[in-house]
């Protein structure tokens, strides 16, 4: 019931009965939930009614009285799914749009698109992942985060790079009550710097450099800081413990200097993401914590200003860092992949 108070995506009806009852249950006098929820003494009582003897279920929309629908929404919902007559020139159909070539009513429509879930104005992206060792790769990197290796560490390694220094015109405005946080739209951009990353997903520590660029020299130098940082971690036989590498297919990461280097190296064992599915690399979802709580917002007179920053952010997650934990099985996740693929026939 309180979950129902909260939600964004039920009506206002249903939050506003969950609303009463859990009033009621609290004691709450039927005069003063009329005040707190904004409805009349009657609808009140009507709800408490329902739910006394039917419970959740009596909160639910019943069927109307009167007569039948006569108007399809099946019916909507195919013209719905038909592309807009060119002379229109837009690209996906409005309430208004299509009530007009139908001549109903856009409430009409719009009550069709609910009951059959269609949203025109919304879309998303994809891409089929090319790689001809797709399946070989989901099932090895789901399995270094299902069921880690023993005696060894297991790293997602990237880069987040361009990140711009952006210093406003103006000051910020702070937040307020009743006033979020102001900014000026206009800003001078100081520059760039490039973040490397290196999650261990079993504590969710972080090892990092900053550099103002992305080639093979500055990623190598960066796998020589992740030696060193893991250089004393140690198996109970005194042994090195191997360092598991999840990266994407970046041409930095698998340059001739590199290659060599790791070869000199064999404790670090390199597991590639599949092309197009860097997603799998649990270090994103780091990224987008990084520009949410301290890049994105932030203001930043000077490159510099941006680095150090950005290392007071990452020292105070590892201060307070947690596991990373993958759910999806590869099972999961290369059957939804076979299921696109299935109904895109040109691919």
């Amino acid at each position: 019931m309180e979950r129902l108070t909260r939600s964004s995506t039920v009506s206002a009806g249903a939050a506003q009965r969950a609303r009463i009852v859990l009033l009621a249950a609290d004691g709450v006098a039927n005069d003063q939930i009329c005040e707190l929820v904004g409805c009349g003494r009657q609808k009140v009582l009507q709800w408490r009614g329902r739910y006394e003897s039917k419970g959740l279920a009596g909160l639910a929309d019943q069927k109307r009285p009167g007569r039948p629908r006569t108007i399809d929404h099946a019916k909507i919902v195919t013209e719905t799914l038909k592309p807009p007559p060119k002379k229109l020139g837009v690209t996906h159909w409005s309430t208004r749009l299509l009530a007009t070539r139908l001549g109903i009513s856009a409430f009409t429509v719009a009550e069709a698109w609910r009951d059959y879930g269609i949203k025109p104005w919304r879309s998303e992206s994809f891409r089929f992942s090319t790689d001809p060792e797709l399946e070989a790769k989901v099932i090895d990197i789901v399995g270094l985060y299902l069921a880690p290796p023993e005696n060894a560490i297991v790293l997602c390694v990237d880069e987040k790079s361009q990140i711009q220094a952006l210093d406003r015109t103006m000051p910020v405005l702070p937040m307020q009550p009743g006033l979020v946080e102001r900014r000026s739209h206009d800003y001078v951009r100081h520059g760039t710097t490039t973040l490397f990353a290196a999650l261990e997903i079993a504590t969710g520590n972080v090892t990092a450099a900053l550099k103002p660029r992305h080639r093979n020299t500055e990623f190598l130098a960066f796998l020589k800081q992740v030696e060193r940082a893991y250089r004393d971690v140690v198996d109970d036989q005194g042994d090195p413990v191997e360092l598991h590498l999840v990266m994407d297919n970046y041409a930095a990461h698998k340059h001739a200097n590199v290659k060599a280097w790791l070869t000199r190296n064999p404790r670090f064992v390199i597991h590639f993401t599949p092309t197009h599915a860097s997603w799998m690399n649990l270090v994103e979802v780091w990224f987008s914590l990084i520009e949410r709580q301290a890049i994105r917002r932030g203001v930043f007179t000077s490159v510099k200003d941006l680095n150090t920053k950005i290392r007071t952010y990452i020292d105070g997650w590892n201060d307070r860092s947690h596991p990373f934990v993958w759910t999806r099985t590869a099972d999961d996740i290369l059957t939804k992949a076979n299921r696109m693929k299935t109904s895109n026939p040109s691919h």
